[in-house]
């Protein structure tokens, strides 16, 4: 339970064919608040509809960063062996199944979908003060 997932991942809707949170999510949403609270995280994680806007190669991965001062965030594709952004900020949960003892075992497994890094001004340059407006 929680690894890292290795194979590649499955296709995302585009985002105009993706569907957003409406009425019928009331109690998925209830649950995973609940979730969230009973284990300390809800001011760590949140939610984001997953979709593609262009899809990736393998070996390639989203990477984000910002620029503080004018108040914009950057999305592009990097090689994954060689980006510098190596903090996950992202990620997409799926079930995966494996042998264990001759049985089909489930195991639910995370996949990074967006990273970034102190370097790259994600969530901030060191030693660079935020400016809150």
């Amino acid at each position: 339970m929680g690894s890292q997932a290795t194979s590649p991942r499955r296709s995302l809707p585009r985002f105009d064919e993706a569907q957003g949170l409406g009425p019928q999510d009331d109690a998925f949403v209830r649950d995973l608040v609940a979730v969230l609270d009973k284990h300390g995280n809800l001011d760590r994680f949140g939610l984001c509809l997953l979709h593609d806007h262009f899809p990736l190669a393998p070996g390639e991965v989203l990477v984000e960063t910002h620029d503080i001062d004018a108040r914009t965030l950057h999305v592009k594709v990097e090689k994954a062996a060689t980006t510098t952004h190596t903090r996950p900020s992202q990620w997409r949960f799926a079930k995966a199944s494996r042998k264990a003892g001759g049985v089909d075992v489930e195991d639910h497994v995370h996949q990074a979908i967006l990273q970034c890094s102190l370097i790259s001004g994600c969530p901030g340059k060191p030693g660079q003060k935020s400016k809150r407006r």
